[in-house]
């Protein structure tokens, strides 16, 4: 979908600039035209050099480049492009942006561009949240301007929350589903579990787990793109998501989850159970916090939850596709194998936690893929982005 698509590239002073190189090595792979704009922050973090090689075109940063002073016409540039591409965007970029701001070649380019501009963000996460910035992209996307949100994840601060750039493979993926994406799920009801549950011991324990959400969230976007209509059930978590395509619907517990699950999977074609559902809860729930008696042990009594996949895969229809997840420590492929059957599975996807990069936390997956007679596809270690291709690659083929 990008090839010979004039893709204008901008990057600014984040840390998250080292990435560009990556994303302009993806755009040049899908045969599109590549040039840049870095600002002189940017230089701070990336060589012109590297992206020139890269793209196969000058960098340019000043509105004037050579020995004799070669005029860098902003106007050509932002009529030149099919699409200019900001990433990553700094808050002080945005905020420019957002005001007119035009003390760079950059800013001159986006105020010049007819082209549709899509806009990556990436700082700390208290900056992602202060009021400031959060007008300051709303405003953007009012003079319709594509934002492409910022992901949850570790910080070059150390701190971990919203605010990484969107991984390069995403970026990509977003340019090509603008320019005419793979349409192979139009028309089709997805329902996607993601997420962990938390299940109450007292208003302010709970009993839960590691998953972050993060490939549910990766299978509803990609579903999303190639044109399904997604409703995504989460249990708590810090991730954002957003696409006309996709309603999110967010519980706390199993059981809140399977009600959810419950009422929606009669209408649904593709069901993809992605979650980690707590296996047990608290039979009872304390009204108020327990208080910790010095010396004594505490004992929970805990009772089974229902497991969602199974109680709604005895209800599975002709016309409906379910896809179970299980990660394991032991004995992988013959637990998964016997998970198809007794929860009714079409397929199932096998993640290892003695895989590094594989399972809870990583923006990073490694799976299999199952299917009902035993057919077993590997994959190699990928983004979660990447991995979500590959699980609805799968499922598009079974259809």
């Amino acid at each position: 979908m990008l090839k010979g698509k004039k893709i204008l590239v901008g990057v600014t002073g984040s840390i998250a600039a080292y990435k560009a190189a990556f994303l302009v090595r993806l755009l040049v792979k899908a045969e599109a035209e590549v040039k840049v704009i870095l600002t002189d922050a940017a230089k701070d973090f990336v060589t012109p050099l590297t992206l020139s090689t890269l793209s196969k075109n000058p960098v340019l940063s000043s509105f004037t480049s050579g020995e004799n002073g070669e005029w860098n016409n902003h106007v050509d540039l932002g009529l030149w492009a099919d699409a200019l591409l900001i990433a990553p965007a700094s808050a002080n970029t945005i905020a420019k942006m957002a005001n007119g701001g035009c003390d760079n070649l950059l800013l001159a380019t986006y105020l010049s561009a007819r082209c549709p501009v899509f806009f990556a963000p990436a700082m700390d996460l208290d900056m992602y949240q202060h009021p400031s910035v959060k007008d300051n992209i709303k405003r953007l996307e009012s003079f319709g301007n594509h934002l492409i949100e910022a992901r949850d994840g570790e910080l070059a601060s150390g701190l971990s929350g919203q605010g990484r750039m969107a991984e390069p493979e995403e970026l990509v993926e977003i340019l090509e589903n603008h320019f005419g994406g793979n349409d192979d799920l139009t028309k089709k009801k997805v329902l996607i579990t993601a997420g962990p549950t938390y299940e109450a011991i007292d208003p302010v324990r709970f009993i839960g787990n590691h998953s972050s959400g993060k490939m549910g969230f990766s299978i509803a976007l990609e579903a999303a793109n190639r044109g399904a209509e997604v409703t995504l059930v989460s249990g708590p978590t810090h991730l954002s998501i957003a696409h006309p395509n996709i309603k999110r619907i967010d519980v706390k517990s199993g059981a809140e989850m399977y009600q959810k699950a419950l009422e929606l999977y009669p209408n649904a074609d593709i069901n993809i159970f992605s979650a980690a559902v707590a296996d047990y809860a608290p039979i009872s729930t304390a009204d108020q916090k327990i208080k910790k008696a010095s010396g004594d042990n505490m004992h929970i009594e805990l009772a089974e939850t229902i497991d969602i996949a199974k109680t709604l895969g005895a209800q599975k229809q002709t016309h409906q596709l379910n896809v179970g997840f299980a990660l394991e420590t032991h004995d992988e492929q013959n637990n998964a194998q016997k998970k198809i059957t007794s929860k009714n599975f079409d397929l199932i996807v096998l993640n290892s936690l003695q895989d590094k990069g594989a399972g809870f936390g990583h923006d990073t997956n490694k799976i299999s893929i199952i299917d009902k007679a035993n057919n077993i596809t590997h994959f190699e270690l990928k983004s979660k982005t990447e991995v979500a291709k590959d699980i609805i690659d799968a499922i598009v083929e079974k259809l």
